[in-house]
């Protein structure tokens, strides 16, 4: 990993750390790497949906090729929603696969995956179990 790369990682992990509006969202990281390339998220499930109160943690791997690709990030929480996969923890999210921009952030990824759990796009599901049930709902 470049110099350049580690240094934007470390400023988007303290950015996460420090923000009061984040630890207020229920939003959260742990670095499991010195070389800044495995870390564990924590969401907290939003409000008003049949995640809240639930903590959510996801394993987040970060690419040689950071910020021009995106990080991969699975659920390691097992999850019953149409856009993750209920036997991998795959999550179906545009910016983690051709929506991805240099400009996104690791803040990014952790609030869109947030708000994923709010509004589940099950015609663009990752598990069809479990989109078929939620459009029969």
């Amino acid at each position: 990993m470049s110099s350049i790369a580690f240094s934007r990682i470390q400023r988007e992990c303290k950015e996460i750390v420090t923000s009061k509006d984040l630890n207020n969202s229920g939003v959260s990281i742990e670095m499991l790497s010195d070389k800044l390339t495995h870390m564990k998220g924590t969401i907290s499930g939003p409000p008003d949906t049949p995640y809240e109160g639930g903590q959510f943690e996801l394993d987040i791997v970060i690419p040689q090729n950071y910020p021009f690709h995106p990080p991969k990030v699975t659920f390691a929480t097992r999850t019953w929603h149409p856009n993750v996969s209920s036997q991998t923890g795959l999550i179906c999210l545009d910016i983690l696969k051709d929506q991805w921009a240099a400009s996104l952030t690791l803040r990014t990824v952790l609030l869109s995956i947030q708000s994923l759990l709010a509004l589940p796009e099950p015609k663009d599901h990752q598990d069809a179990v479990v989109a078929k049930q939620k459009m029969s709902e």
